[in-house]
């Protein structure tokens, strides 16, 4: 569910992915501390049992409206970096566009609004590093190699955690998809 709840969908029947755009509004909330983990915790639980959009409003109302993603986002590099992590707004399709450089896009305390996010790759003479937050899936079956290589190191798609679908190509480079990777007190 993206932004304020629009008064003539208030007898409308949610989805899970509406009710997970609300829990993930209310994450968001804990983490700008607008919320104490209690509070989160009662509003969680009313949310999941919630049938219609009107019957959430309630558990919403003290909050400010949800940040508007944009749809699609290009990023661009020519011998650089992209790199995005901690608390980001993932849009519902990324464009990425890189030669010569290293793209890291870690989406493990990233806030993402959509169930599936499409990640549009053209890069070359570079690597690219995907970092998923736990249970995310991801599909890059649609992705084209040239002189590199392509992994995918997540598990299949669990039922209504995020699901990343890359397409595109790499030449000359690397494509990892992964979990974040620990040992021992070292997070990464």
């Amino acid at each position: 569910m993206s932004g304020d709840v629009v008064p003539s969908q208030r007898n409308l029947r949610m989805s899970d992915a509406d009710r997970e755009g609300v829990v993930a509004r209310l994450n968001a909330a804990v983490a700008d501390g607008r919320l104490t983990l209690v509070e989160f915790e009662e509003r969680v639980d009313g949310v999941l049992k919630a049938r219609t959009f009107g019957e959430v409003e309630p558990f919403l109302e003290d909050l400010p409206a949800a940040p508007a993603t944009d749809d699609v986002v290009e990023l661009r590099s020519h011998a650089g970096e992209i790199k995005r992590k901690g608390r980001w707004l993932v849009p519902r399709r990324l464009v990425v566009q890189s030669k010569a450089g290293m793209v890291k896009l870690d989406l493990r305390h990233a806030v993402i609004n959509h169930r599936v996010v499409d990640i549009e790759l053209a890069t070359q003479a570079g690597s690219t590093v995907i970092v998923l937050p736990p249970g995310a899936s991801a599909n890059i079956d649609g992705v084209t190699t040239s002189a590199g290589t392509a992994k995918n190191k997540v598990s299949s798609v669990p039922e209504g955690a995020p699901h990343v679908v890359v397409t595109g190509s790499t030449a000359a480079g690397s494509l990892v998809v992964r979990y974040e990777r620990r040992f021992w007190r070292w997070r990464w």
